[in-house]
């Protein structure tokens, strides 16, 4: 039997909106801890110029570096009858407003194994790889079964030397087959990190996973930053996105390398400890040459 059609299809724009405030990356969020979206409109040139149309007229938000990430139309995406396709976006800016009905929400709140920044996450041994033995061992054949063990090695290795943290979206998804989140539905056995409406938490992985490894050879980093910061920011701002610890000295000769940052002949005042050199963004970068790519200078 031909599965039913849908009475009508419903477009509309995703827009993934971080914000890095304390070494906290943030989502911003509305109506409860959905993602900001809102109906295609026609009236723009282009899909992005709607969007940061959108965003201004409806949170009073200017979006800085804005980034088209994918198509989400899978059937039953939402619980009303109709078929929504979603045009997610991925949009940086240095602070998120919270319009009416507008919040903040960690991102590492909704994905509370992706942060490594003081080693591995307890959750990962604790619940995380049990549930995943057993949905391994629980396959029907022996073909799935190495099937889902090379799947579970490759997104949660037992060395982590060897944790990739751009695979935030398989690392999801994962967890979705295995009925640990909770947006998995009836199926779920768990709620691994705080869950999202429909598929957002999805549309936010595929989002991290982007971010992450754009931030290895293009300079998106700094529409999170203030025009003015100290290279310690910078640092703890990159960290934050990856989940990860940075080796400090390997950092900062990759930043002089490639001519990122200019002084500014400030100093940081009015906290305590040692002034810190002040540096702002070299944006003639983008136009002298492409940031080579590169991997982040880890501690381990």
């Amino acid at each position: 039997m031909k599965p039913k059609a849908a009475s009508a299809i419903r477009i509309e724009l995703n827009a993934v909106i971080v914000a890095v405030e304390d070494s906290v990356p943030y989502l911003l969020t509305a109506d409860g801890l959905a993602l900001p979206s809102g109906p295609l409109e026609t009236a723009h040139r282009t899909l992005e110029q709607g969007l940061r149309a959108w965003a201004k007229l409806k949170g009073q938000q200017a979006l800085g570096y804005v980034e088209q990430l994918y198509t989400f139309a899978d059937r039953g995406r939402t619980s009303v009858g109709e078929r929504a396709v979603s045009i997610g976006y991925l949009a940086l800016v240095h602070e998120a407003t919270e319009a009416q009905g507008a919040a903040r929400s960690p991102w590492y709140l909704h994905f509370p194994w992706e942060d490594h920044r003081d080693g591995a996450p307890k959750i990962i041994g604790s619940l995380i790889m049990p549930a995943l033995t057993a949905w391994k061992n629980a396959a029907p054949d022996s073909a799935a079964k190495r099937e889902r063990a090379e799947r579970i090695s490759i997104a949660f290795p037992a060395d982590p030397r060897a944790w990739n943290e751009e695979l935030v979206l398989q690392r999801y998804e994962l967890l979705w087959e295995a009925g640990l989140v909770a947006e998995a539905g009836k199926n779920a056995k768990n709620t691994l990190g705080l869950a999202m409406p429909y598929d957002h938490r999805r549309i936010v992985a595929t989002a991290m996973a982007r971010l992450r490894a754009k931030i290895k050879y293009r300079p998106v980093v700094f529409e999170l930053l203030p025009p003015q910061f100290t290279l310690l920011q910078l640092q703890n701002t990159v960290e934050a996105l990856a989940g990860l610890r940075l080796h400090k000295q390997n950092f900062r000769r990759l930043v002089e390398a490639q001519g990122l940052v200019e002084e500014t002949g400030a100093m940081t005042s009015g906290i305590s400890g040692r002034p810190a050199k002040l540096f702002a963004f070299r944006r003639q970068v983008l136009q002298e040459r492409g940031t080579a790519g590169t991997k982040l200078p880890r501690t381990n």
